[in-house]
């Protein structure tokens, strides 16, 4: 279906505008934002787009979150305050063409590195392996043989709390720790390490979510992989998608002009 599509300074002609067959419990609509020719930066010929989280704890929160698009800009500038990684050339295969890339080359936690190998964090020609950026998922997805050695390391660091295995079994979620009467609990530092040097260092907030078990306070690790009631199940694709609970209160760049990917950190309220 083409439309027009009005703004206050700007009208857009033949805006392709898409429709699904099937949906159930979902929005009414949905702005895609990847590299597809019927995406939203493409059709309005955006060079920079940037978003910034509020913190979304199923709290029901009357804040929004913001939304820049840039169609102007001709600058090579960076933004102030971003740390920036390069967005690496997406594939040609046209399931994962659209997915912005980035290279991932090491996890780190609690300052110590997990042994992921070479394959997965790197994207094959077809577009296995890899990771990608995805504000589209809620939670950060890693493919069994990456997830089972970020569980692993939490699991053989955190010694002060016990396992909650009936919330593990109850969520699909592991590992999950009870931290009941402790008031502020800790847990190991998870931080990204990209191409280029950038960190990200996740705040403690956006990779555990604290649920009630009867009367206890159990923390989960919000990361999932394959057969969990919450993941996908892909046989092939990116080994890793990074999910908008990670970029909670986070300041997001998508600089398309100049092929690299920006954040920092940042009150988003």
């Amino acid at each position: 279906m083409v439309e027009t599509l009005n703004f206050p300074h700007k009208k857009v002609q033949n805006f392709l505008v898409g429709c699904s067959i099937f949906s159930s419990n979902q929005p009414a609509g949905v702005a895609g934002f990847g590299r597809g020719i019927s995406s939203l930066p493409s059709q309005l010929g955006l060079k920079k787009f940037s978003y910034c989280m509020v913190s979304h704890k199923f709290d029901n929160t009357p804040k929004n979150s913001f939304l820049l698009m840039d169609s102007e800009s001709a600058s090579d500038k960076k933004t102030e305050n971003l740390s920036y990684t390069p967005l690496l050339k997406s594939p040609a295969r046209p399931a994962l063409s659209d997915y912005y890339y980035v290279g991932l080359r090491k996890i780190t936690v609690g300052g110590k590195k997990v042994k992921v190998s070479y394959k997965q964090l790197s994207p094959e020609s077809e577009g296995n392996g890899g990771t990608i950026v995805d504000s589209g998922s809620t939670f950060t997805y890693m493919n069994r043989e990456v997830f089972d050695l970020i569980a692993d390391a939490f699991s053989e660091q955190v010694k002060e709390y016990e396992r909650a295995k009936s919330v593990e079994s109850l969520t699909g979620l592991r590992p999950c720790f009870d931290v009941s009467g402790r008031g502020d609990f800790e847990m190991p530092e998870m931080k990204l390490h990209f191409k280029g040097g950038a960190e990200m260092a996740i705040p403690l907030e956006n990779y555990f979510f604290a649920v009630r078990d009867d009367k206890k306070l159990v923390v989960c690790l919000t990361v999932v992989t394959d057969n969990t009631l919450f993941g996908p199940e892909l046989v092939s694709g990116p080994s890793i998608i990074l999910g908008n609970f990670f970029m909670q209160n986070f300041h997001i760049e998508y600089d398309l002009r100049n092929e690299r990917f920006g954040f920092g950190r940042r009150n988003c309220s």
